[in-house]
């Protein structure tokens, strides 16, 4: 089994469309990696609300030294985002505290595919289910098939692994089985880097165990030129209409109104919200469903603005909404929009007996519930891991409201609280890589939950592999099942 270098794909392939100013295969010495790591810790411990949160500051210092003596070598950009970022990223259990690659190779990686482990796999709990193959004519494995081991690796570990690697609110890993799903070769190169060929253990669709060798998946370059040139001719064909309704949407079946809200930043919302309810007024419509399973999150205004339409009561957002410290300077000049949300800080918050600046609006402040428009039916959410941030601060605000039933999957956003509300990026001086610094902790109003779990459905659906293989939306139609009951 013979292991490729990490840049081997770009080494290879796609080193002659480097950009002039950009050099993909850059190695930064020792002590540029080590400057830029020094400073990484040094704005945490100063800056980060929640550094300590689920990790006792003993224990943080013991993995900020181990990251530190990791780096014994110059790295590429990617390596030292992978090899040393991740992971210390991963130990804070903030959602909203990762790195991404820095400007530079994000252009250079535009439109490019990348050699990587050959598989798609749908993963929960210690299962991995195959669900696609980028080696079109391999058919050894197929989807359906249950993958038990990669390269001698059973699965449960390989799962534990690259978890490791991955941000999360708490303990809340539901977040990061949508993400190996979504995306496991990407992962699988970037943690265990990429091999010439992968030793794979498996059971078919029939319960028999089985093994194969499959080839790494290296795409050809014309098919990567066609692939990118057929994606930018269907974004021109896509209306302003159709890429507003890919964000959200109203839709209506005979016994149910389903509203999709897959974020709460663009779509022009406010709009949407107050003509969708208006509508559902008009329409006399009893039951609602609510797809927040791709929110991420966003303005917590806008979330605010949903809730006031399904809310019977007041509410507020949050117990406690704080930073530990009043603006980012000394390390403003390493803050994106730095001195503009200095400026900010300055008239937001204000500081209080336990030293730290709190956010009064979002601790003091009890939105009043739509009057005109609100909706009276029932109310049924979808949610998963991908509920994060925003959208699990709606669902803390409705939950255990008798006409409204949260069903799916534990949120990825967690139930106590999380850190957020400004969330800049560092930007290292040497590197350039990023890393998303959250300068609020906020503790959410009337949650029920000890710190570490996301919020909980008061319906459980999880993932059907026989639905998942036939393309069945198996939450959706649950939820329409227990509507056509209730008639």
């Amino acid at each position: 089994m013979r292991r490729l270098p990490f840049l081997f794909i770009v080494l290879v392939l796609f080193s002659c469309s480097a950009s002039k100013n950009y050099n993909p295969n850059k190695k930064y010495s020792k002590e540029e990696l080590q400057q830029d790591y020094s400073l990484l810790r040094h704005i945490l411990e100063k800056k980060h609300p929640s550094l300590y949160w689920y990790t006792p500051k003993d224990s943080m210092d013991y993995y900020f030294d181990q990251g530190y003596k990791a780096i014994t070598d110059s790295m590429t950009e990617l390596q030292f985002g992978w090899k040393i970022l991740a992971p210390i990223t991963s130990v804070i259990h903030c959602g909203h505290t990762s790195f991404s690659m820095s400007k530079g190779w994000n252009k250079f990686i535009k439109n490019k595919r990348i050699p990587s482990f050959p598989l798609f796999l749908k993963v929960w709990k210690d299962t991995m289910m195959v669900t696609g193959n980028l080696n079109r004519n391999d058919s050894a494995i197929k989807p359906g098939d249950f993958i038990t081991s990669i390269n001698g690796l059973k699965s449960t570990d390989m799962i534990s692994l690259m978890f490791d690697y991955m941000a999360e609110d708490g303990y809340t890993e539901n977040v990061n089985y949508i993400r190996l799903s979504n995306s496991f070769p990407y992962f699988h190169r970037n943690v265990f880097g990429l091999y010439k060929n992968y030793y794979v253990d498996y059971t078919d669709s029939n319960g028999v165990e089985k093994s194969a060798l499959l080839p790494y998946y290296a795409p050809p370059s014309d098919t990567v030129k066609k692939e990118t040139k057929e994606r930018k001719r269907e974004e021109r064909k896509m209306t302003h209409r159709q890429k507003i309704e890919n964000i959200r949407s109203l839709e209506y079946d005979s016994s149910f109104a389903l509203m999709t809200v897959n974020g709460f930043s663009k779509g022009h919302l406010s709009h949407f919200f107050r003509k969708s309810f208006r509508d559902l007024r008009q329409q006399k419509a009893e039951k609602l469903i609510i797809d927040l399973r791709a929110n991420g999150g966003g303005d917590i205004n806008k979330s605010v603005l949903l809730t006031k339409f399904l809310r019977n009561a007041p509410f507020k957002v949050a117990d406690t909404a704080y930073s530990i410290s009043k603006n980012f300077n000394p390390y403003t000049g390493r803050i994106s929009s730095g001195w503009l949300n200095n400026i900010v800080l300055l008239f937001a918050t204000h500081k209080k007996k336990d030293g730290n600046y709190h956010f009064g609006y979002w601790e003091r402040h009890f939105f009043r519930v739509k009057r005109k428009n609100h909706f009276n039916g029932n109310v049924y959410i979808l949610t998963n891991g991908l509920t994060f941030s925003a959208s699990a601060l709606f669902c803390n605000a409705v939950k255990d409201q008798p006409n409204i039933i949260l069903a799916g999957e534990e949120t990825g956003g967690g139930w106590y609280g999380n850190s957020g509300i400004m969330i800049p990026n560092i930007t290292l001086q040497n590197t350039k890589l990023k890393v998303r610094l959250p300068f609020f902790r906020l503790v959410q109003y009337h949650h029920i939950a000890t710190k570490g779990i996301g919020i909980m459905p008061d319906i459980y659906i999880g993932p059907n592999w026989r639905d998942i293989l036939n393309g069945v939306d198996t939450k959706l139609e649950v939820v329409k099942k227990m509507i056509e009951d209730e008639k």
